[in-house]
């Protein structure tokens, strides 16, 4: 039989859709993994980039950083942090915030770097603190290019969280290392196309957030 057909008939299999080890509970924890990893960068990538570009400091360091995070083996940072931290969701967390700063980080500069020199100029010619400047100016005027940068760094985390059941956490990787250790070939199929339409998902919901944030307001390229 083909496995495609295989795949579909273990989705449906009621034993692999009940309890908390079915598969639309290992589909919630995989994004709740990512949800909480790409919140967790933005927590420190937003203000590191807002903070290097309304300054204009620190470009290099914060791009060489960023370089090289990106440049960090996912598996081999996630069985290093797992053999240090012990098994669960800590070693795959940290390193999913790893993976997913640089992409955050980078569209945060890039948009306030992006914004007319003139409209800032203009805002603080009106008196307005540096803070305001930001918050009021270049931060939505640079929200298109943070948004991609967000776009970018869930897509990154939500193929890579699979990676979290290898050091005993849960999500999609389960049935997929399930199925790779039973050489049970359906399973892993079913597990890969949940994280594919999943990803495909969160594509669509960014694609339209950018549509809508386009109607409502220009791009800072639109602004010069």
């Amino acid at each position: 039989m083909n496995f495609f057909v295989e795949a579909w008939h273990w989705l449906l299999d009621p034993a692999n859709r009940q309890g908390s080890e079915g598969w639309p509970a290992h589909l919630l924890q995989h994004l709740g993994y990512t949800v909480l990893a790409v919140g967790l960068a933005a927590a420190i990538g937003i203000p590191l980039g807002y903070l290097v570009g309304h300054t204009r400091r620190f470009r290099d360091l914060a791009v060489g950083s960023s370089g090289a995070a990106r440049a960090l083996p996912s598996l081999g940072l996630v069985t290093l942090l797992g053999l240090w931290l012990g098994v669960g969701l800590k070693a795959p967390m940290i390193a999913l915030v790893l993976l997913a700063v640089p992409s955050v980080l980078a569209g945060a500069y890039a948009g306030i770097e992006a914004v007319n020199p003139v409209t800032v100029d203009a805002a603080r010619a009106q008196g307005m603190t540096e803070w305001q400047v930001l918050s009021r100016v270049e931060a939505p005027l640079g929200l298109p290019l943070l948004l991609g940068g967000l776009r970018s760094a869930t897509l990154q985390v939500v193929s890579t969280a699979t990676l979290a059941a290898y050091v005993g956490a849960g999500g999609l990787g389960r049935d997929l290392f399930l199925g790779l250790k039973t050489q049970d070939y359906p399973q892993m199929l079913a597990a890969s196309a949940l994280v594919v339409l999943l990803a495909i998902a969160l594509e669509l919901l960014f694609e339209l957030a950018t549509r809508l944030l386009h109607h409502r307001n220009p791009t800072p390229e639109e602004n010069r």
